[in-house]
């Protein structure tokens, strides 16, 4: 981050760790049970947010001191159904059994609480850059999640990565032993998705006692 400034910096830094969306802000929780029982959906859907994400904050930071108070959530959700329909219109394009199997779920960006709450947070009072920034961030920090809990759950529930075969789907009996692996079919359904999620947060916050909330 040496083209950064400090303030800059955190910007992109905090919400990956510190202020993380989803595991401290606890946003965009839906999309982390649907779409994360395979990694390749993970990072198309986190790649797909940050680009939302990204240019939503810019074009709203641009628009700021034009768009009516009264008339400023339809405006955002303008911007963001465009910026949508481009991305889902390119994935149908160019991954269209991708696109087929995120389905409604693309589209479902649109109502995700961590774009609208950054266009209302942050892009209708700062300039054009530090919006950018601040997009760019909290998309990268949101994507994460979706990668790592991706990433575990397609390992141990079907034994691959991309659809790539890692571990073995069958244990092989020698003996008294069992050898291999036999796929944790309880990985795959959503409810896993938030214990992972859980999990994520407990380590987290035990890194970071200023996360922990007092009574």
């Amino acid at each position: 981050m040496g083209l950064l400034s400090k303030k800059d910096s955190k910007l992109i830094l905090d919400p990956l760790a510190d202020n993380n969306p989803i595991t401290i802000q606890v946003l965009g929780i839906c999309s982390a049970l649907a779409i994360t029982a395979q990694l390749k959906p993970s990072i198309v859907m986190a790649i797909s947010v940050i680009f939302v994400l990204g240019v939503g904050n810019v074009v709203i930071s641009l628009l700021r001191n034009v768009i009516p108070s009264k008339i400023r959530i339809i405006v955002q959700l303008i911007v963001v159904a465009t910026l949508v329909i481009m991305v889902d219109q390119v994935l149908k394009a160019y991954a269209y059994e991708l696109s087929k199997e995120l389905s409604v779920f693309i589209g479902l960006i649109i109502t995700n609480c961590i774009i609208m709450g950054r266009f209302e947070a942050f892009a209708l009072g700062n300039g054009p850059w530090k919006s950018f920034l601040d997009g760019i961030g909290n998309a990268l920090g949101y994507g994460v999640i979706l990668i790592i809990v991706g990433f575990f759950r397609e390992l141990l529930g079907s034994g691959t990565l991309f659809g790539i075969k890692v571990l073995g789907d069958s244990v092989e009996k020698t003996g008294l032993y069992a050898i291999g692996y036999e796929n944790n079919g309880f990985m795959v359904l959503p409810p896993m998705a938030l214990i992972v999620v859980g999990i994520i947060i407990w380590v987290q916050r035990s890194k970071n006692k200023a996360l922990i909330e007092e009574n």
